[in-house]
């Protein structure tokens, strides 16, 4: 999908940096371009482990892999996305990606094959000390801010559901390691799950193989629309780039405010607009117990079917689903507990990802370890009591890329600010006694498995602001540009302060 890179910075040598960056995918090269934009004297350097750019869009090559959100809301706001079509494939997804780097000079300052194993804040010198393996060589560099753009699941282990596949003598694909050469061409296929992931592969199956089956345990509400959005293309024809790409993201991020307030707000009538639209297009084959979720929609993120592609290929007899548990894996397919037999050539477990914080990074300060279960969101950016460091974590309700362009921005103001005060550190300082008053919220409302699975390892979220990770970016957008960087919280010093055992009060560090 992405081209070969065999360069690994403009200067090898150079080891200290104002912004070290973690992870050279959406996250890591919107920010590079935040900091060229807004904050050029900065010196920086994206660290990424794999060998190309990329990151979700480099990393998945499963059959019909694309964006499940609009690339006007998914590309940057400083980038307008140009293609017809608004629900892309991966590998357009990449040359956008691709094209940013190189027109904005970025490319060099990737170092690839960069994995960062452990990152510890030194606070007489305010900088990270940060340990990278770089194909069995350990490396360390220095920098004054830590960003970490490094997604939110684990690249290097999917979510494993613990199937004993006993005597089942086919082949067993997880969508995260799709291998290149496989041939399933006449083949049957059955991909285990309900997700985005799922929704995606049954369909960009179904030409080849002899038949697609997506087995679920529980349906999943599922909506129709264009892959491409004739509203857009139409401003693109009539208007400058940049306008007519800025009234369709407008538009879109209205569309997705209104759609999951509306899915809030009247479940009922969402439900029976989702399930009749899908009717309509599968006629006399639609069975409303297929596709009717257990939960509110938007309790667990929508499926978008682009095109109306799944149902299509449902409609011809090239893919089914099924609803059932699995009772036993045989020879030659998936018996269920109901008795009845799928027979299968291939089974895909599109059962999930796997989350991970912070990049499964050992982060530290002063060699006490960071364990961001105790921490607190600050703005959906920071962490309480965390100097020099910011993260990005998207939206589950809406594009990924909307908060990543918002933490980027964000943290480029806070660094002119540290230049204004002549501070090196930056931290939101969060006293026991205010955690205390603190009332927590649930950091993620959502029911979906590799949320609820994950929880225990999620930093810490309130119900009150700005100690939170919102779901809102409309409000988030209007805050984090309208509120002032120093608001009294976020503490800009040249001395780093921690609680002491008291638990009251804070202690500098020399």
């Amino acid at each position: 999908m992405g081209r070969e890179n065999n360069q690994s910075g403009a200067d090898e040598s150079q080891s200290h940096f104002d912004v070290l960056i973690v992870g050279a995918g959406i996250s890591g090269i919107g920010m590079a371009a935040h900091l060229l934009e807004k904050c050029p004297g900065k010196s920086y350097a994206i660290l990424e482990q794999r060998e190309k750019l990329g990151g979700t869009w480099d990393l998945f090559r499963y059959p019909g892999v694309r964006s499940d959100s609009d690339m006007h809301t998914l590309g940057f706001e400083f980038e307008p996305w140009r293609h017809e079509r608004s629900i892309a494939e991966g590998s357009t997804i990449l040359s956008y990606l691709e094209r940013i780097v190189d027109e904005r000079g970025i490319r060099p300052h990737i170092r690839f094959s960069h994995k960062v194993l452990k990152a510890d804040f030194d606070s007489a010198r305010a900088r990270w000390n940060v340990t990278i393996d770089c194909d069995g060589d350990r490396r360390r560099l220095t920098a004054s801010w830590l960003y970490l753009g490094s997604g939110y699941y684990d690249y290097d282990t999917p979510y494993d559901p613990g199937f004993a596949l006993g005597e089942f003598e086919g082949e067993v694909l997880h969508p995260q390691f799709w291998p290149e050469d496989l041939d399933y061409a006449g083949k049957r296929v059955v991909v285990i799950g309900s997700g985005a992931t799922a929704v995606t592969i049954v369909p960009s199956m179904a030409d080849k193989a002899a038949k697609v089956t997506m087995l679920q345990r529980t349906p999943t509400w599922m909506f129709a629309r264009p892959a491409k959005d004739r509203i857009a293309n139409f401003l693109r024809r009539v208007l400058p780039i940049e306008t007519a790409y800025k009234l369709t993201r407008w538009k879109n991020i209205r569309f997705q405010d209104y759609a999951f307030k509306m899915a809030q707000n009247k479940p009922e009538k969402v439900k029976e607009n989702l399930k009749k639209r899908i009717e309509e297009l599968l006629g006399d084959k639609y069975d409303e117990a297929t596709f009717t979720a257990p939960y509110n929609p938007w309790d667990q993120r929508l499926c978008l079917v682009p095109d109306d592609d799944l149902f299509v290929a449902m409609k011809e007899g090239k893919a089914d689903i099924v609803t059932g548990r699995i009772k036993a894996f045989e020879k030659d397919g998936i018996r269920l507990e109901d008795g009845s037999f799928l027979p299968a050539d291939i089974i895909v477990t599109a059962t999930g990802l796997q989350l991970a914080i912070a990049g499964k990074i050992d982060v530290a300060i002063d060699g006490e370890p960071v364990d961001f279960a105790e921490r607190f969101y600050y703005k959906g950016c920071m962490f309480s009591n965390v100097p020099n460091l910011a993260v990005v974590f998207g939206y589950l309700n809406a594009s990924w890329t909307l908060r990543a362009d918002i933490n980027a921005d964000y943290v480029c103001r806070i660094l002119k600010k540290m230049d204004e005060r002549k501070a090196n550190i930056a931290y939101p300082r969060l006293t026991a006694s205010e955690e205390n008053q603190l009332e927590e919220d649930d950091v993620f409302d959502f029911s979906s498995g590799y949320i609820q699975r994950s929880k225990h390892i999620m930093p810490k979220n309130a119900v009150s602001y700005p100690w939170r990770l919102n779901q809102e970016y409309i409000l988030d957008k209007k805050r984090m540009e309208r509120d002032p960087v120093d608001d009294g919280i976020l503490t800009f010093t040249t001395e780093f302060q921690r609680e002491t055992s008291d638990s009251t009060s804070f202690e500098a560090v020399d």
